[in-house]
C-alpha cells in the first residue's frame, strides 16, 4: 500500500532498522487518532521482514486493560516454542505468566528478564523488532515488561516500536525513549492522495473532504461516501472557516464506521464484538465459540483483517471497535462475556474478568474468583491490578461485610505499597458506609493509619487508632489471620515511629496474644528491630533461616521485610541482591513503598561499608521518589543517609542542614524514633570538627552515659563516638561506665561489626595490653575490611593512644591503613587526622603527602600516588571501592593540577627529596 507524503518517515524508518540491526533501537510514536500510526508500523513491520527480521506484533486492548501480560502474550505467542529452551527458572516464569502452564505466580522482574532473555537468544540468530499498538491501553505487568526491554535492547540486535494516541497517559514508562510525533499529511500530500484515489470527487466535495479531515489519512479514506451521500456542506464563518457547528472528526468518524458496521449481518456483528471483547485477536479462541465464516462480510467491508501467519484477527482501527460496543446492545455484551469466560477455562484471571463484566448484580462466586485474582496478581507484583480486582470484587459482594472486606483490604494494599491517597480515601470511606462496625475491617484500620502518617504524620492518632483496632477485632488472636498479621506489622512500624517504652509496651502486649504465635518474620522483626541490645543476638537462628530463603522469595513484601529484620544486626549484606531486585521492579513500575524500603536498606549498607558514593545517589533516588509517590512520611530515611554521608566527609554544615530538616519535621509529629537518629549525623560532624564536647553531648542525647537506651537502636552505633568524646573532653570515668555497659550487654554477640566496635572502645579505655591484642585480631579479620569507616576510625583513634604510650611502629601500622581506608572513603577530616598523626610517629613519605604548591584534596593525592605506581583505574576503584570511571575523572582533574598530560608523568610530579620512612620507634 502506497503512503502518500511519508517519504520522511519511511525514510527515518529504515535508517531505525539499521540501528536496530547496529546495537538495537526504540522509537515510542504518538499522533492523534486516525494519523497514521499503524500504517508506519505496518510499513515498518514490511521493511523488517523484508530485511530478514523476525516482527512481533501486539496491541493495547481498553477492554483487556486489567488482565496481567494480555499483551505480552500476544507478543510472544509466536515464539512460544523457544520458551522451553530457555534455563529452568526463566522458563517457568514465562510459562505462567503468559498462561502456558501452571506453577507458582513468578516475580514481575524474573518475567522481565525472561523475556528479554528469550529475546536476545532469538536476535542472536535473527535480528528482531516488537511493534506494540495503543500502548495506552497496555496492561500493567505487560508495560513494565515493555519498558523493561524497551531500556535494556543496547547492545542487542532488538528493536521496539510503540504508538499511542497523543492526550492519553497509559501505564508504559516513557523515560529515556525516543519519541517521534506523526503529523497530519501536508495539503499536498493530502490532494494527491484524495485525487488518486477518489478522481471522480465533484470539486466543491473533494474540498469540502480536504478542510474537514486535515489531513488525517484515515478522514480521508472514510468520509467521501458519507460527505457525497447524507452530509450538507456546513456554513462557513464570515472568513470562510468551517462554523463551530462541525461534528468533531472523531465523532464523525465513530458514526461512519457504525453505518458501515450496522450493514453487516447479525452472526457478523456478534463475532466482531467477542473480537473486540476477547482482546488478543486469537482465531483459536473465537473460534472456539463461534463460526468463523461469518467473518468474511467484515473481511468484504475492510473492517478487519486476518494475519494467517500469527492466526489472529486485527481491527483497522481502534474507533471500529467503539463503534461495534456502542451498537451493541446490554443483552449481546453480556452473552459475548458469558461466551468468552466459557472458552478460557483454565485462564482463571481473564475468566474472571469476563464473568464480572456480564454480571448486572451482585454474585459472590464471581467476587471470590477475582479475590483471589488479586492474590495471585499481588505475588507477580502488580499491587495497583490487584487493588483494581479487589474493587470489582467489593461491587460484586452479595454481602455488606464482604463488600467493606475487600474494599478496605484495596485501600491497605494501596496505601502500603503507595497509592494515590484520595483514591485510598474514597474506598476507606466506602467501605466504613458499607459496614460501619468499629469491630471490624482491620485493613480499613491498617490503610487509615499509613494515610494518616503519609499526610500530616500524625503518629501518636495512627498508632491509637491501629492498636485499638486490633485490640477489640473478631480475629480470636489467630496468628494465621491475614489482616492481622499485616496490622501487626504495621503496628511495628508506627511503634518504632513513635519510640517510646510505652507505645513498645501496647505492641509487645498484642504479639503476646497471637496464637499459637507470631508469623515467621514478625517473630524475628520483633525482637531484632526494635530492641537488638536485648533481643537481637537470641534471633540470630531464625534470621538465618529467612535470609536462606532470599534467593527464591517470590513475595515482594516478605523480601523487603526480612532486609528490614536485619538491619540493626548488620546483615545487610545478605540482602543486596533481593534489595536490588525490588529497586529494579520499582524503577520498571512497581510499587513505590516497596523500592524505598529496598533504597533504604541499600544507602544505610552504603554508608556503614564505605561505598558512599552509592549510597548518596540511591538517597537522592529514594528523596525524589518520595515526593513523586506521595509517601513524605519516608523522607527522613534519606535525609539521615545523606546527612551521615555529608558528616563523614567533612561537609559539617550540609549535615546539620539536614539532620536539623530531620527534627523540625519530626518534634511537631512525635516521631521520635527519627528525632533520635537525627543527633547521629550531628555527633559524627562535630567530631570530624574536633569539636568533640559537641560531639558528647549529640552522643549522650541518643542514649545517657552507661546505658544502651531500649528502643533505641541506634544507640548502638553511637558507642564509639560517645567513648571517644568522653575520652577527649575529660571524662574517662563516663568513658569507662559506658563502655563497662557495652560489655555487660554483651554487644559483641550481635554481629561482627559490634564486636569490632565493643574491642575498639575496650582498647580506648582499658589500661591493659590484652585489650590491644584483641582489637588487633579483630581489625585483621574481614570484619575490619567490611566496616571501613568504624574500623579505620577505631585504627586511628587506637593509633594516637599508641603513640601517647610510644609504641611508633605499631601506631604507624594502623595510621597507614586508616588513611588508606579514609582516602577510599573520601572522608577527608580523619584523612587530615590520620596524616598529622603520622608526622607525629616520625613518619617521612617517600613521595611528599603535598606535591609543591599544588593542592590535591586527600582523595585526589591517594588516587594519584596509586597511578603513579603503575596501577591501572580498575585496579585503583578495586582498592578504594570507587567505579573506574570515577578515578579516571578524578585524574582527569589531577592533570592540568600538576601541570602534566598523562599518568606517565605522575612520579615525576609527586617525587620529593625526602627518605624512605623509616621503621624506627
Amino acid at each position: 500500500m502506497e503512503l502518500f507524503g511519508r517519504e520522511v518517515e519511511l525514510a527515518r524508518i529504515s535508517r531505525f532498522l539499521e540501528s536496530v540491526r547496529g546495537g538495537g533501537d526504540v522509537r515510542m510514536v504518538r499522533g492523534e487518532p486516525g494519523v497514521g500510526k499503524s500504517a508506519l508500523l505496518t510499513a515498518a513491520a514490511e521493511l523488517a521482514v523484508d530485511d530478514g527480521m523476525r516482527v512481533l506484533r501486539a496491541s493495547g486492548s481498553e477492554f483487556e486493560a486489567d488482565i496481567s501480560y494480555s499483551v505480552l502474550n500476544q507478543l510472544l505467542l509466536p515464539v512460544h516454542t523457544e520458551i522451553p529452551r530457555q534455563p529452568p527458572g526463566m522458563r517457568d516464569a514465562l510459562n505462567v505468566a503468559l498462561g502456558f502452564g501452571p506453577g507458582p505466580p513468578p516475580p514481575v522482574l524474573l518475567v522481565c528478564n525472561a523475556a528479554l532473555s528469550l529475546l536476545s537468544t532469538i536476535a542472536r540468530k535473527t535480528p528482531v523488532l516488537l511493534l506494540v499498538d495503543d500502548v495506552q491501553w497496555v496492561d500493567r505487568p505487560s508495560a513494565v515488561v515493555l519498558g523493561f526491554i524497551a531500556r535494556r535492547v543496547q547492545g542487542t540486535s532488538i528493536g521496539v516500536v510503540a504508538s499511542s494516541r497523543i492526550g492519553t497517559e497509559g501505564l508504559l514508562d516513557r523515560r529515556g525513549l525516543t519519541e517521534v510525533v506523526v503529523q497530519p499529511l501536508s495539503p499536498e500530500a493530502a490532494t494527491r492522495f484524495v485525487d488518486a484515489r477518489y478522481p471522480d470527487l465533484l470539486p466543491q466535495v473533494r474540498q469540502r473532504l480536504l478542510d474537514l479531515a486535515e489531513g488525517n489519512p484515515l478522514a480521508l479514506v472514510e468520509l467521501p461516501a458519507t460527505l457525497t451521500e447524507v452530509d450538507p456542506p456546513a456554513p462557513l464563518t464570515e472568513t470562510g472557516g468551517v462554523g463551530p457547528d462541525v461534528v468533531p472528526l472523531n465523532n464523525r468518524l465513530r458514526a461512519v464506521f457504525a453505518a458501515r458496521v450496522g450493514g453487516l449481518p447479525e452472526a457478523t456483528r456478534r463475532l466482531l464484538l467477542l473480537a473486540t471483547f476477547e482482546g488478543s485477536g486469537e482465531l483459536r479462541v473465537l473460534r472456539g465459540i463461534t463460526s468463523l465464516t461469518d467473518l468474511a462480510p467484515a473481511e468484504r467491508a475492510q473492517l478487519v483483517r486476518v494475519d494467517g501467519a500469527t492466526g489472529r484477527i486485527a481491527f483497522r482501527h481502534p474507533l471500529i471497535k467503539s463503534a461495534i460496543v456502542a451498537m451493541s446492545t446490554h443483552t449481546e455484551r453480556r452473552d459475548a462475556h458469558l461466551d468468552i469466560a466459557a472458552a478460557l477455562p483454565r485462564d482463571w484471571e481473564r475468566r474472571a474478568w469476563h464473568l464480572a463484566a456480564a454480571a448486572a448484580d451482585p454474585d459472590e462466586s464471581i467476587a471470590a474468583m477475582l479475590d483471589e485474582s488479586a492474590r495471585r496478581v499481588m505475588q507477580r507484583g502488580d499491587v495497583l491490578g490487584a487493588v483494581s480486582a479487589l474493587v470489582r470484587a467489593a461491587e460484586l459482594s452479595a454481602s455488606g461485610e464482604n463488600r467493606a472486606r475487600r474494599l478496605a483490604e484495596a485501600a491497605y494494599l494501596g496505601a502500603e505499597a503507595g497509592g494515590a491517597r484520595d483514591d485510598l480515601r474514597t474506598l476507606l470511606a466506602e467501605a466504613q458506609i458499607t459496614n460501619p462496625d468499629p469491630s471490624g475491617a482491620l485493613n480499613a484500620a491498617s490503610a487509615a493509619a499509613l494515610l494518616m502518617i503519609n499526610g500530616d504524620g500524625d503518629v501518636h492518632t495512627a498508632h491509637r487508632l491501629l492498636a485499638g483496632a486490633i485490640e477489640t477485632g473478631r480475629h480470636g488472636w489467630r496468628a494465621d489471620d491475614p489482616a492481622l498479621d499485616e496490622a501487626m506489622h504495621t503496628l511495628l512500624l508506627l511503634s518504632w515511629y513513635a519510640g517510646t517504652p510505652e507505645h513498645w509496651a501496647v505492641f509487645n502486649r498484642a504479639l503476646d496474644r497471637l496464637t499459637p504465635g507470631p508469623s515467621d518474620i514478625l517473630a524475628v522483626m520483633s525482637k531484632t528491630f526494635p530492641d537488638p541490645v536485648r533481643t537481637g543476638a537470641a534471633a540470630r537462628t531464625d534470621l538465618d533461616a529467612l535470609l536462606a530463603t532470599l534467593a527464591d522469595e517470590d513475595d515482594l513484601t516478605r523480601a523487603m521485610r526480612i532486609g528490614t529484620a536485619a538491619v540493626y544486626v548488620d546483615r545487610l549484606a545478605e540482602i543486596r541482591e533481593s534489595a536490588w531486585r525490588l529497586v529494579q521492579q520499582g524503577r520498571d513500575g512497581g510499587a513505590p513503598r516497596r523500592q524505598l524500603g529496598a533504597l533504604m536498606h541499600l544507602g544505610l549498607d552504603g554508608y556503614l561499608t564505605g561505598r558512599w558514593d552509592e549510597a548518596e545517589e540511591l538517597a537522592k533516588e529514594g528523596q525524589k521518589l518520595c515526593a513523586e509517590a506521595g509517601l513524605p512520611f519516608l523522607t527522613w530515611y534519606f535525609l539521615f543517609n545523606r546527612a551521615n554521608i555529608a558528616a563523614g566527609r567533612g561537609l559539617t554544615d550540609e549535615a546539620y542542614a539536614l539532620a536539623d530538616e530531620i527534627t523540625r519535621w519530626a518534634l511537631p509529629r512525635g516521631v521520635a524514633g527519627a528525632t533520635a537518629i537525627a543527633h547521629y549525623p550531628r555527633t559524627i560532624a562535630a567530631a570530624a570538627e574536633g569539636d568533640f564536647q559537641s560531639a558528647y553531648l549529640h552522643a549522650t542525647a541518643i542514649s545517657p552515659v552507661g546505658v544502651l537506651a531500649p528502643y533505641v537502636p541506634v544507640a548502638m552505633w553511637a558507642v564509639l563516638d560517645l567513648v571517644e568524646a568522653a575520652l577527649r573532653t575529660g571524662r574517662t570515668t563516663e568513658a569507662r561506665a559506658h563502655a563497662d555497659a557495652v560489655r555487660r550487654a554483651n554487644l559483641a554477640g550481635i554481629s561482627p561489626r559490634m564486636a569490632l566496635i565493643q574491642r575498639g572502645v575496650d582498647a580506648l579505655v582499658l589500661d591493659d595490653d590484652e585489650a590491644g591484642r584483641h582489637l588487633e585480631e579483630m581489625l585483621s579479620s574481614s570484619a575490619a575490611q567490611r566496616w571501613r569507616f568504624e574500623a579505620c576510625r577505631i585504627r586511628l583513634a587506637f593509633a594516637e593512644k599508641l603513640r601517647r604510650g610510644k609504641s611508633f611502629a605499631r601506631a604507624r601500622e594502623h595510621l597507614l591503613e586508616a588513611r588508606t581506608g579514609f582516602a577510599a572513603i573520601g572522608a577527608e577530616p580523619w584523612l587530615t587526622r590520620s596524616a598529622q598523626e603520622l608526622r607525629a610517629t616520625g613518619y617521612r613519605p617517600a613521595i611528599a603527602e603535598e606535591p609543591g604548591p599544588v593542592t590535591l584534596t586527600t582523595q585526589e593525592l591517594e588516587i594519584a600516588r596509586l597511578a603513579a605506581s603503575g596501577l591501572s583505574n580498575k585496579q585503583i576503584g578495586e582498592r578504594l571501592f570507587l567505579s573506574h570511571r570515577t578515578v579516571g575523572a578524578h585524574l582527569y582533574r589531577i592533570f592540568p593540577k600538576l601541570g602534566i598530560s598523562s599518568r606517565a608523568g605522575l612520579r615525576d610530579a609527586l617525587s620529593t627529596d625526602h627518605p624512605s620512612p623509616q621503621a624506627n620507634d
